[in-house]
């Protein structure tokens, strides 16, 4: 699923930096996973506590905090080293008009 090209952003091709970055950056595949299971623990931790399945539900809820969180880290993260594979570009390439920050 990854593209193995080392700079993430597609200079060539957008008008908007970061477009299709959550999909065509591999590294986010984790981040994105994470916070699915998260959702959807989040979902049965809730059903969980409307069943009056109080111990399920509490156990549920701290495994959608705590693995949705990190998904969300990692997604950040990986964001930032984009961003910073997009300044090493422009600072390698100065001649390129260099667009303000969309996110």
């Amino acid at each position: 699923m990854g593209d193995s090209y080392p700079d993430p952003v597609d200079h060539a091709r957008t008008t908007r930096q970061h477009a299709g970055e959550s999909m065509k950056n591999g590294a986010n595949a984790p981040g994105l996973l994470a916070v699915a299971i998260g959702v959807v623990a989040l979902v049965v931790g809730l059903f969980a506590f409307a069943t009056g399945h109080a111990i399920v539900g509490a156990v549920a809820l701290v495994l959608a905090v705590v693995v949705g969180g990190g998904g969300l880290i990692w997604l950040v993260l990986a964001h930032r080293r984009v961003r910073a594979a997009e300044r090493r570009w422009h600072t390698s390439h100065p001649a390129a008009p260099a667009e303000p920050p969309t996110s």
